[in-house]
């Protein structure tokens, strides 16, 4: 097993451990509330994905050349930073990330597409509050647990309704593969409802809500990863993605660009 690695070196953002055979854990700590800028995604957390499928394939390889199962195990828990239970992750920083015309296509939705067809078994260990690109990549992720909100309120939300971002395409899809009732789309789209966990619990964007702390929800994210770490052995659990989430994938791949407000502002002032 390897040592701690904090990514990017120099001004770590997350820190990426490896405390048994099977199990990685990404935890995120970009200030307070984990923004996902341009450096988190691209400084640490894609080259802490590249790490965690190096490391799970040699396993993997060597087990089956030893004919052994065991080895062929592995989960990725990511979860908010550890010493708070405030925030899995605020979101997007949306006053530099709106400035590049790019983010979508070329760093944030690259960083969706690697989780939603990751080898290996997926957890979102959600300690605190989820909002927008933060509750995205909890839902990328094939598993998500989350806090019960006894001991401190914690939301999870879709509010770009509410400050005026159109969401990008990818986002759409990935809503619709995710979950399927239309019923559920509008609200969490349209109205920005902010859920609280036993809410997104009963409505299925949840799989498991926690009383406690840090240690307690990712405690049981472990849980789910070792039920599940087993299905990786045989290497199909990405490929098997693939198919489950093709709509998406294609999404992404056609490199569709947003019609922001005041681009729809002047449309509808020369057609009115």
């Amino acid at each position: 097993m390897s040592q701690a690695t904090s990514l990017p070196a120099g001004n770590p953002l997350l820190t990426l451990t490896h405390p048994k055979p099977s199990l990685w854990i990404i935890e995120l700590h970009n200030g307070h509330d984990n923004r996902l800028t341009h450096d988190l995604i691209n400084k640490a957390m894609m080259p802490a994905l590249d790490i965690v499928e190096r490391e799970w394939r040699a396993q993997r390889r060597t087990a089956m050349e030893a004919k052994s199962v065991e080895g062929g195990k592995g989960a990725l828990i990511i979860v908010g930073r550890r010493d708070q239970d405030k925030f899995f992750s605020n979101g997007l920083d949306f006053a530099n990330s709106s400035k590049d015309p790019n983010f979508f296509q070329l760093t944030f939705d690259p960083m969706l597409a690697r989780l939603l067809t990751f080898p290996i078994p997926t957890i979102a260990a959600i300690n605190g509050h989820c909002y927008a690109g933060g509750f995205t990549l909890s839902l990328v992720c094939d598993y998500r647990v989350m806090t019960d909100g006894s001991a401190r309120n914690a939301w999870l939300c879709m509010n770009e309704v509410h400050f005026g971002a159109p969401w990008p395409h990818s986002f759409t899809a990935l809503l619709k593969a995710k979950i399927g009732d239309h019923r559920l789309h509008r609200k969490i789209a349209l109205e920005g409802h902010r859920f609280t966990p036993s809410e997104a619990l009963q409505d299925g964007i949840l799989d498991h809500i926690v009383a406690g702390k840090t240690a307690d929800i990712l405690a049981k994210a472990e849980e789910i990863a070792d039920k599940f770490s087993g299905n990786a052995t045989m290497g199909v659990w990405g490929l098997i993605k693939l198919g489950l989430y093709s709509t998406v994938l294609e999404t992404i791949k056609t490199d569709l660009r947003l019609v922001n407000t005041q681009m729809d502002e002047a449309a509808a002032r020369s057609r009115l």
